[in-house]
């Protein structure tokens, strides 16, 4: 039996092929109100698209805005493959890494 693909191995099309199908597994879920459930498709769903993007777009000592959570704001310190690690603004400082999918470029004058 052939082991899983990881998503760092898979082409863009099977990419879009897999964020397809988990984003119909997370919407039965959600209709289901299996909220956890929800959650780890959604991370998925980030994972996946994370590696549709180039990480050398994503600069070390930049902010920018996180998806789904308006108003918060990221700095990044270093990048280690398709995450971002740093800190968000106005939070404890905790160091914690997010998925690029999931940083939004700033416009001029947003923060």
């Amino acid at each position: 039996m052939g082991r899983e693909k990881r998503y760092s191995e898979l082409s863009e099309y099977e990419l879009n092929q897999e964020i397809a199908s988990l984003r119909d597994k997370a919407r039965k879920a959600e209709q289901m109100g299996m909220v956890s459930e929800l959650a780890v498709y959604e991370r998925k769903i980030a994972m996946a698209k994370s590696y549709m993007l180039n990480p050398d777009d994503f600069k070390p000592g930049e902010i920018y805005g996180i998806d789904g959570d308006p108003g918060t704001y990221f700095k990044i310190d270093y990048m280690n493959g398709v995450f971002a690690w740093g800190a968000r603004l106005n939070g404890e400082g905790r160091e914690e890494a997010l998925p690029i999918s999931l940083l939004l470029k700033l416009e001029q004058n947003q923060i």
